[in-house]
């Protein structure tokens, strides 16, 4: 049986790190679902298109594939704050959705992450984990990220950008971020990355087991 580990939860509370971590230990493909709406969002950006414009929102989603990314682009800032706003968008998350549902459903199984995967996406997962971290840790390792890249790291600007993104992400209308009936909660505050996996690793393993 193909099994599918999906995880949630807010900017920069680590779900990428451990979505990469799992997907390699169990030999399954992995796709950051950020990414899409990243993507749609900077192609806007480089059209000069605003972030909040449906018509061409829907369609920069539809034209998208899920290769040839650049991750550099897509991680800025700015495009971080673009992609909340694109996400929103009902007709966006409706052309993304069978993007992101054929990958789950590869031979095998698969990782995903983002805010709706256990939710909307795959709710029928057999491993689901939400992620959360409190907002100050999130703008710090934001704060890291992006310093270690070469970028700005106002660390109170970040810090008001993942506030006003929480509450935009929670918010919305079409698939809100929340945590499924069935998510297991990882608090990874005071984790580092090791111990934040290993702790994933035991809730995947507890799941695998009562297959």
């Amino acid at each position: 049986m193909p099994m599918i580990i999906a995880l949630d939860g807010p900017a920069a509370s680590g779900k990428g790190t451990l979505a990469r971590r799992l997907a390699a230990h169990y030999g399954l493909p992995h796709l950051d679902t950020g990414l899409l709406y990243r993507a749609t969002a900077l192609a806007l950006i480089e059209a000069g298109e605003a972030p909040d414009d449906e018509t061409r929102a829907v369609a920069a989603a539809r034209g998208l594939a899920l290769t040839d990314f650049d991750e550099a682009k897509l991680r800025t800032r700015e495009t971080g704050q673009a992609a909340s706003i694109v996400a929103a968008i009902p007709g966006v998350r409706a052309a993304l959705l069978e993007t992101q549902r054929a990958f789950a459903a590869r031979p095998g199984g698969a990782v995903l992450d983002g805010r709706d995967i256990g939710t909307v996406i795959c709710p029928g997962a057999q491993a689901k984990i939400f992620v959360t971290a409190s907002p100050e840790t999130r703008a710090g390792r934001r704060a890291l990220e992006l310093a270690g890249r070469g970028g700005g790291a106002d660390y109170a600007g970040i810090l008001r950008d993942i506030r006003e993104r929480d509450a935009r992400d929670s918010g919305r209308a079409s698939a809100p971020l929340l945590a499924a009936a069935d998510a297991v909660r990882l608090d990874t505050t005071h984790l580092d990355v090791e111990a934040a996996f290993q702790a994933a690793l035991e809730i995947v393993e507890a799941r695998r087991s009562r297959v």
